[in-house]
Formats: C-alpha cells, sequence, structure tokens
C-alpha cells in the first residue's frame, strides 16, 4: 500500500541551520553521519503545530488535512481536548495548594518569632554598671528598652514623710560609694580592701590634725605673731625643707627593703612622722634652735613620705582582685583628701581653741598621735599580702610539709611578725587572732629557717676543697643556685643567671632539709657524703624536684602568688666555668 505525503510550499516550513562541521583537530572519522529514517507516526503529523503556519482558529488552507482547528498545538498530547483541560486544572489546584501552604508555613514562623521574643521580654532584663543594677522594661512606642525605676522626684513624692530620711541617706551613700571606693565594690577588690581604706580613713584625719597643730607652732616659732621679717622667716622655712629633701635621696637605696616587709616599714615611717611632728611642736619653746630642729623633722617627715610611698604600691597591688591597678590607687588618694579635708578642719578648730600654748598643744598631739598609731595598726594588720617573702613563704612551705596543705593567705599574714629585726616590737604588735590552719611547729619552724638562711653568701666561705666545690657543681649543675650548710647556716650561692624562682626553690628545700633534721634526725657529714646519693643535699634535692610544681599550684589555690620570692639577698654571684679543669676555688 503506497504511502501518501502532502506537498507543502518550500515557503511555509522553517529554515533550521546546517549541520555544523567537526572540528578541525578532531579526526572526520570520529562523527558518523545520521542517516535519515522513514519513520511512521502514530498520528499525522500537525503543521498546525508551528507557530508559522498558524492562523487564527480553523483556517489552514486546503492544503491542511488537519480538521482540529488553528492556534497552538500541544505535540505531546493525543489530541484529546479533555486531556489537556484536565492537565489545565491539574497545574492550578497544585499552584494554589503551594501558595497556601507558603502562606500558612510564613504566618506559622512569624507567630513562633513572636511568642519567643514575648518568653524573653517576659523575663527581668538588668542593667549592671559597677555595683549598681536597673531593672529595664521594653517600650513598645520608643522601640527601646528603658529603666522600669522611678526618677528621683516620682519617688519622693511617693514615700511618706517618715521615709524620706531613710531613702535620702540610701541616695547619698550610694554617690559616695561611687566617688570613693572602686568601680564594682566589693567584687573588683579583695576581702581586706574595705577594713584597711576605714582604719587609713581615721589615721587620716588624726594626722591632719597634728599637721595643722605642727604648722602653727612652727609659724609661732618664726615669730608670724611677734612683728617677725617675712624674708627671715621664708629663708629659715627653706633651710628646713632643703636640709630634710636629703633624707629622702639617702633613704632610696633602701628601697628593697620595702618590698620584703613592707608593713613594718609602713609603721616605722609613721613613727617617725609622728617624731617631726612633735618636734615641730616644740620649737616654740627653743625658738634659737628653729632651723636644726626643723632640719630633724623635715628629714623625719621626707623619709616618712618616702617610705609611705614605695609601700603603698605593695598595699594596692594586692588589692586589685580584677586587674583594676590605677583605679585602686585613684580611689585611695580620694579616700585620702577626703580624711585630710575633715583632718584640717578639726585642727583648726583646736588650734583655735589652744592658740600657742604649748602644753596644751603637746596634751592635744599625745591623744592624736596615739589614735593614728593605732588606727595605723589596725589597718596593717588587715592587709592580706599575697606574694611570698622569706617568711611567709616559710611558713607556707613548713606547713606543707607537716600537713601536706598550703595554709591560706589570711592565717599566714595574721602570723607574720610586723619587725622581724625586733622581736620585742613584734611580739608586742602581734595580732592576738588564734590561727586553725598554722600548727606551732611550723611558726617556729618559719622563725629558726629565717634567721638561720642566708641569701646571696660566698662560695669561697662554705667551701674548703676542690673535691667540695666539684660535687656542689655537679649536683647543683641544673639548678640557679647552690646550697649547703655551713656552721649552722643555711647558706645559699646564687649564680648569675639566678631567678626570684630559683629563690623560692632554694628556700624549699632549705625548709626540706630543716625537716629532715628535726623530724628524721638527718645532720649533716660534710659537702662530699651530703651531695653523694643518699645524702641530705641528693636527698633533698630529689625531694623538691617532685614536689615544688605540687606546692605551688597549691599554694596558688589558696591564693598566694608563686612566681618568685621577695628578698633582700646579699650582692654576691658566682659564674659557672669549667669545672673540669677546677684547679682553685674561688669567689
Amino acid at each position: 500500500m503506497g504511502c501518501t505525503c502532502t506537498c507543502t510550499p518550500s515557503s511555509l516550513l522553517p529554515s533550521f541551520p546546517p549541520r555544523p562541521r567537526p572540528p578541525p583537530h578532531f579526526a572526520t572519522a570520529h562523527f558518523v553521519p545520521r542517516r535519515s529514517k522513514h519513520l511512521t507516526p502514530s498520528h499525522s503529523f500537525r503543521f498546525s503545530a508551528l507557530p508559522l503556519i498558524s492562523q487564527g482558529n480553523g483556517g489552514g488552507g486546503g492544503n491542511n488535512n488537519n480538521s482540529n482547528g488553528g492556534g497552538w498545538g500541544y505535540p505531546f498530547d493525543s489530541g484529546d481536548s479533555g486531556s489537556r483541560h484536565t492537565l489545565f486544572l491539574s497545574l492550578l489546584f497544585s499552584s494554589a495548594v503551594c501558595c497556601f501552604c507558603h502562606l500558612f508555613l510564613v504566618k506559622f514562623a512569624k507567630a513562633k518569632n513572636w511568642s519567643s521574643e514575648n518568653e524573653v521580654l517576659s523575663e527581668s532584663v538588668w542593667e549592671v554598671k559597677g555595683g549598681k543594677r536597673t531593672r529595664l522594661v521594653p517600650d513598645h512606642v520608643k522601640d527601646a528598652f528603658v529603666s522600669a525605676q522611678p526618677g528621683l522626684f516620682s519617688e519622693l513624692s511617693s514615700l511618706n514623710a517618715s521615709q524620706v530620711p531613710s531613702f535620702l541617706w540610701f541616695k547619698c551613700r550610694g554617690i559616695l560609694m561611687r566617688l570613693m571606693l572602686p568601680e564594682g565594690f566589693p567584687d573588683s577588690v579583695t576581702s581586706d580592701y574595705l577594713e584597711y581604706s576605714l582604719w587609713r580613713g581615721v589615721q587620716g584625719v588624726a594626722s591632719q590634725v597634728s599637721g595643722v597643730l605642727a604648722t602653727q607652732s612652727l609659724l609661732y616659732a618664726v615669730g608670724l605673731g611677734k612683728g617677725a621679717i617675712p624674708t627671715a622667716a621664708a629663708i629659715n622655712w627653706v633651710l628646713k625643707d632643703g636640709i630634710g629633701y636629703l633624707s629622702k635621696i639617702m633613704l632610696s637605696n633602701f628601697g628593697r627593703h620595702f618590698d620584703v616587709n613592707p608593713k613594718g616599714w609602713r609603721l616605722f615611717a609613721d613613727l617617725l612622722e609622728n617624731a617631726a611632728f612633735g618636734l615641730e611642736m616644740s620649737t616654740p619653746a627653743f625658738p634659737q634652735f628653729f632651723v636644726l630642729i626643723g632640719a630633724v623633722a623635715g628629714a623625719s617627715r621626707s623619709a616618712a613620705s618616702l617610705i609611705q610611698a614605695s609601700t603603698r604600691s605593695c598595699f594596692y597591688a594586692g588589692f586589685a582582685a580584677q586587674r583594676n591597678f590605677a583605679e585602686v590607687i585613684a580611689k585611695g588618694e580620694v579616700q585620702g583628701m577626703a580624711s585630710r579635708f575633715v583632718g584640717i578642719l578639726i585642727g583648726i578648730g583646736l588650734g583655735n581653741c589652744m592658740g600657742s600654748s604649748t602644753p596644751l598643744v603637746l596634751a592635744s598631739f599625745s591623744v592624736v598621735t596615739w589614735i593614728h598609731m593605732y588606727c595605723n595598726l589596725k589597718s596593717y594588720q588587715s592587709i592580706q599580702l599575697r606574694t611570698l617573702n622569706p617568711h611567709r613563704a616559710s611558713l607556707v612551705f613548713s606547713e606543707y610539709l607537716l600537713s601536706g596543705q598550703a595554709p591560706p593567705v589570711k592565717e599566714v599574714n595574721d602570723e607574720e611578725p610586723l619587725f622581724p629585726a625586733v622581736p620585742i616590737l613584734s611580739a608586742t604588735f602581734a595580732s592576738k587572732a588564734q590561727s586553725v590552719d598554722l600548727s606551732s611547729e611550723a611558726k617556729d619552724a618559719a622563725a629558726e629557717i629565717e634567721h638561720r638562711l642566708q641569701l646571696g653568701s660566698k662560695l669561697s666561705e662554705i667551701v674548703n676543697c676542690k673535691e667540695d666545690a666539684l660535687a656542689l657543681f655537679g649536683l647543683y649543675k641544673n639548678e640557679g643556685y647552690i646550697l649547703s650548710e655551713h656552721m649552722g647556716k643555711f647558706c645559699v650561692v646564687l649564680k648569675e643567671n639566678c631567678s626570684q624562682l630559683d629563690m623560692l626553690k632554694a628556700l624549699f628545700q632549705v625548709n626540706y632539709l630543716y625537716w629532715l633534721e628535726k623530724n628524721a634526725g638527718i645532720g649533716g657529714k660534710g659537702i662530699l657524703n651530703d651531695s653523694k646519693p643518699g645524702g641530705r643535699l641528693h636527698m633533698s634535692l630529689d625531694y623538691v624536684e617532685r614536689e615544688f610544681n605540687h606546692v605551688r599550684n597549691d599554694g596558688e589555690s589558696v591564693g598566694w602568688v608563686t612566681d618568685g620570692l621577695i628578698a633582700r639577698p646579699l650582692p654576691n654571684r658566682i659564674r659557672e666555668g669549667n669545672t673540669a679543669s677546677l684547679n682553685s676555688v674561688s669567689s
């Protein structure tokens, strides 16, 4: 049966681009031309599906055998109009469902976010500024958080007449705390800061009262109220202060002493200051010795001011619990200015009442001096130094060797003497509180060790032969020090590269040597024997190598600063050479 084909003019057929040729760098054999096959479609091919021959509704020309009408055609359908309508309705319904689901999910997400925001806003929000807390509530009109606390005048209007004084006192106290205390008090400082500041405030008042009375006496001594020449008075005053400045220059060489025992030196400075005030008050009775008495008093006051300024930094460094060192100093100056202002007012009042009567001035000075020194003593006893000097370190190490635990900071500071070099004064000003965590054995050990310790010894004083020197250098070849016992003294020879941590380690070994001597009965048998395995020096060094980091960690856990020893060693140092060719021992 023949195949009938309808001829169509070539102008009605779409133009197709020619088949591309293979690129020149590919072989032509790789491309196989497609053979044209005569395909018999399942239905007659409809040219009406092409937009070029679409001519409206029903037109197609006499040569078109398609009776389905003109317009856009669907080459993938079977020609049934019902199936096309079903497909269109399905697509429309699917689109509507997708839009509805999308809107529902958006609305649900917004509702969830709004509920979470409400939960957050329903909770209390606080603004913390230093030690002050302010509750904040949301203001939806301003779109911001505002303070929930009413203003000062609204609070006053809402109070009864009996509540106003307490309210004003509370507000004034808050202002004074912000002015006088570091921001974030009491969390920003240590626990001993407040007690120290209170006692210092009272002593500052007493000090200024003495200063006003002393200045008044000096003015009477130079004849201010008796017609003296102002120039002569000025010259005497300049000479008095100029000679006094020399003491500050000479005393600066003892700065290392102030770091080791700041409490005792600070109390000694207060004694000097009060002695200077007493000398100045006695000048009206001896006006002919004005320059001499004034110079001695000026020297004492200059020395006292230098010691006070040097030791103040040690105290403030311990108070700065949050590294707010500068702020603690600034607030300390503010507290000092406030106490001095009150003291000046009281001193002026006392001066007007007593006039030029020297006995009354001295009697008042005696009472004020007693108040001044007592407050100073209580303020220094309240300080808890966290650095380790020889005495505090010996207390910590001795208690660790006896009980296995490092004692707390407060217990050790309460037991430390203010004047280690003067036992009588130390016993007089000692704290009466009984220590709980420190045993009597540890206290006795610390006192004896400090007495027998000698940091910075000369090697030539403890070594008598070449063998002893080689034994010590071999034992301590990896350490920054050399330790030996000589004539009952624990002699620590410091190497040139010795650090503060090395000195702390040497002191720990000294404490263990003392423990071996008192509790194990192991005494010295000479440097050579003690340096051998099983000897006292060798045994103690092995123990220190094992336990030194443990005792440091235990000390840090209770608040101690264990990065080194604050000490004043002798200036002797040694430099190691070639010990293998050592022929003579020299220092």
